[in-house]
């Protein structure tokens, strides 16, 4: 009997009533944790989820020859009061947000402290680069594996996001955006997981859920097009044409959960990434699965990665493979896509 050694795992449950943590900023002080924090305020007060600001914080391991080299303060105490500092520094920049906020310290590694808490949360916010916390961490040696196994979407804020310079509540306060959210859709399932999530931050925004789907070259890419053998005149149009037909499906579907929502739809050749980062220049929030079958979800957990997050021109929302009752009326499996 063959024994897959690298299993699918199966997906992560998740229900937003027991989710008490609501939108987790991972917090250092940085300026690119400034804007991850004001994000994370705007998606709180949006929905009406609690804000938690958390900064992590580790304790180094000394040894001493001596007695008399021991420090009159402990490295622990040290630590913490550093975390103190950082925190403070939130509870300043947040002065006059009307919503609830829990501010909090975490002992350990930050991507570790992530992942954890991500099984409480809603929402993880961070920003692209930090001081080596959760942010420089986020997009350093972990990037491909964090997102992957985190517990809820996470969202990673650009460098360039530009804050409100209005004062106290207006400071927080969601502005209207008729730029759409888009997210990229493969036919698998995962990346209905994303298309919901998708589908509520549109909603959330009041604005236009845009679907899009890459049909890849034909060099290899020979899943994507089942009728190559022969290879006749025309079969990208008609291989686009069916897949038109099925991301219409998908987009009817999410429709019944959304009845309220515009919802459009396209499907282009070409190079998945790169069509995603075009596509975001225009967008509020770029949306992404973690698996898939080989577009826009599979690509993200891959060596391009770290390049949709730097190059994307907003906010990415990264979804994991979550449990959704709502996938039990999911469209039927169409021809290998």
């Amino acid at each position: 009997m063959n024994i897959d050694p690298y299993p699918t795992p199966e997906p992560i449950a998740f229900e937003r009533s027991s989710r008490e943590l609501g939108v987790v900023v991972g917090f250092d002080g940085s300026t690119q944790s400034i804007l991850a924090l004001h994000y994370g305020a705007l998606e709180a007060q949006r929905s009406g989820r609690a804000l938690t600001v958390v900064t992590a914080f580790k304790i180094p391991v000394q040894v001493y020859a001596t007695l008399a080299a021991l420090p009159e303060e402990s490295d622990a105490t040290h630590a913490l009061e550093a975390a103190a500092i950082v925190l403070n520094d939130a509870r300043r920049y947040l002065q006059g947000y009307p919503g609830k906020v829990d501010y909090r310290s975490a002992r350990g590694d930050a991507a570790g402290v992530l992942k954890e808490l991500s099984r409480s949360a809603e929402l993880m916010v961070v920003g692209a680069r930090g001081h080596g916390g959760f942010l420089g961490r986020m997009l350093g040696s972990v990037s491909s594996a964090l997102p992957a196994h985190a517990g809820c979407p996470t969202i990673v804020v650009p460098r360039h996001f530009k804050v409100s310079d209005a004062e106290g509540a207006a400071r927080f306060a969601p502005q209207p955006d008729s730029r759409p959210v888009i997210v990229g859709m493969d036919g698998s399932r995962h990346s209905r997981v994303a298309a919901l999530h998708a589908a509520q931050a549109a909603d959330d925004r009041g604005t236009t859920l845009r679907l899009l789907m890459a049909l890849p070259a034909l060099k290899g890419w020979l899943e994507w097009y089942p009728e190559l053998d022969p290879l006749g005149e025309g079969v990208v149009q008609r291989r686009k044409a069916e897949l038109e037909r099925d991301l219409q499906a998908e987009a009817a579907w999410i429709g019944t959960h959304f009845p309220h929502l515009t919802i459009e739809a396209a499907v282009d050749p070409g190079d998945p990434i790169a069509q995603l980062i075009a596509a975001a220049r225009d967008a509020q929030l770029t949306v992404v699965g973690t698996r898939g079958r080989s577009g826009f979800t599979g690509a993200l957990m891959g060596s391009v990665s770290r390049g949709v997050v730097l190059r994307a021109a907003g906010p990415v929302m990264i979804v994991p493979d979550l449990k959704d009752e709502r996938l039990s009326d999911q469209p039927e499996p169409q021809q290998q896509a």
